[in-house]
């Protein structure tokens, strides 16, 4: 986990912003997630991106902590079993997307629900871009995320959608969505580079 806001920072953000619902997928951690949850006024979706030997996945909907270092096909394994659903974060950014063979990713996608189709900090040209495709011709809903690590950066991009209660819901609802996506100053992973620093002492 890279990012040091308080649970309550983030509520107060959200309800600043008018927010109903916010997904908190932290790396490789659910505390955080599920402290917002007990606290908030608001919808929270528990998430986790797990890091994979081919990068990340990312589950919503989560009851638990996954554990990291599991390979693709058991991290999907790991967020079934709980109920939850798949989400391909970021695929196509050449620095944090799966680093997978065109065989091996079309080998997991009918076991996919969710392609991430805007991320705020993805700044190299084509990357958005490929996960819209990638997701329409796969038939799959699209989201959006801020990816947000600090305070200020929550807002610049969010989804208006219907309101739903369950993960099939919420897939139903998110091909019904509108996406708002601002792009992140490149200078925001300043701050996450500084957080890992102060993490790893």
């Amino acid at each position: 986990m890279d990012c040091h806001s308080e649970p309550e920072e983030v509520i107060e953000r959200c309800q600043q912003l008018g927010f109903t619902c916010v997904a908190i997928s932290d790396h490789d951690a659910t505390e955080g997630a599920f402290r917002v949850k007990e606290l908030a006024p608001f919808k929270v979706i528990v998430a986790e991106e797990i890091l994979t030997p081919a990068g990340e996945i990312m589950g919503m909907f989560l009851k638990e902590r996954i554990a990291s270092g599991l390979s693709v096909e058991r991290a999907i394994d790991a967020i079934r079993a709980q109920g939850g659903l798949v989400a391909l974060p970021h695929p196509f950014d050449p620095l944090r997307g799966l680093r997978l063979t065109t065989e091996a990713l079309e080998r997991v996608m009918p076991r996919v629900d969710i392609i991430e189709v805007f991320n705020a900090r993805c700044h190299l040209p084509g990357s958005n871009r490929r996960a819209r495709e990638f997701a329409r011709k796969h038939g799959l809903p699209g989201t959006a995320g801020s990816d947000a690590h600090t305070i200020p950066e929550m807002g610049g991009t969010y989804v208006e959608m219907p309101d739903f209660g369950t993960p099939q819901e919420f897939l139903l609802a998110l091909g019904k969505a509108r996406i708002n996506g601002k792009a992140s100053s490149p200078f925001v992973h300043l701050h996450s580079t500084w957080a890992k620093i102060r993490n790893a002492f």
